[in-house]
């Protein structure tokens, strides 16, 4: 939780008096990293979701291959 702090306070920083060169790149590397944590929270809850239909059978969702 400390991470996501330290990213609102950068951010209002920025807002009101401006970061120096070192804080900014403090700021990015803060952001890539917590972008990165949600997308793998998103595709863990992703590959455990099931699809249950009304005939009671039940099934994993899969990817969908977009040509990446």
């Amino acid at each position: 939780m400390a991470d996501i702090d330290r990213i609102n306070y950068l951010a209002k920083k920025a807002k009101t008096e401006g970061l120096t060169p070192e804080e900014a790149q403090e700021q990015k590397a803060l952001r890539k990293e917590y972008i990165a944590g949600f997308r793998r929270s998103l595709q863990s809850q992703l590959d455990n979701t099931v699809i249950l239909r009304p005939d009671g059978t039940a099934h994993r969702l899969k990817r969908k291959d977009d040509g990446r």
